[in-house]
């Protein structure tokens, strides 16, 4: 089990970036609760080392090379807060839900992210219990192009929406988000 709370943040965040089961059940509490797993496959919301991998697998299928380097890091007693970056590179669509169901694709556009997030983490018998975020996805949808809409990337995501691309992408991101969170049922 992870020692202290810098080690447990950077072991949760390093299971996004893994999908690391192992480490998952280390350093994730079996109650854990991410109040962000709102705009993303419903595995997501799964509490415990299950919903984090689900997670991990939802931001991996949009984002190759994704790294969340720290910046700062305060721990207070039970509480962590993290200030990092998320980066990668757009090499899948980035699928958004609403309630469960598709909110939002778009399309792969080999663009570069790098923008800031503080992560508020609370800890229990030595493992992360809760996550809550402050994102600031609209410098994130702003690098994709999709806000303000670039003209290029909004008639791709309105092509993806007709064709039916959106939902088959969106179908097969929830299946992704759905195996990673069995991995741990599965004894991986």
């Amino acid at each position: 089990m992870a020692s202290n709370a810098e080690e447990l943040a950077r072991g949760l965040f390093r299971v996004l970036e893994t999908g690391d089961p192992a480490l998952a059940a280390e350093v994730v509490h079996r109650e854990n609760h991410n109040r962000e797993a709102a705009v993303s496959p419903r595995a997501c919301a799964i509490p415990g080392p299950a919903g984090t991998l689900a997670s991990g697998a939802w931001l991996r299928s949009a984002f190759g090379d994704l790294r969340f380097p720290f910046l700062d890091l305060l721990h207070d007693g039970d509480r962590v807060s993290v200030r990092l970056r998320m980066q990668g590179r757009h090499t899948g669509p980035f699928v958004r839900f609403r309630d469960g169901v598709l909110d939002q694709a778009v399309p792969p556009t080999g663009r570069e992210i790098d923008f800031e997030q503080v992560h508020l983490l609370r800890l229990r018998d030595g493992k992360v219990v809760g996550h809550e975020a402050l994102r600031d996805d609209i410098t994130m949808l702003g690098q994709l192009g999709v806000f303000p809409p670039t003209p290029a990337v909004g008639l791709r995501m309105l092509a993806w929406r007709v064709t039916g691309r959106a939902a088959r992408a969106a179908a097969e991101v929830t299946a992704q988000a759905e195996a990673a969170a069995r991995l741990l049922d599965d004894g991986v």
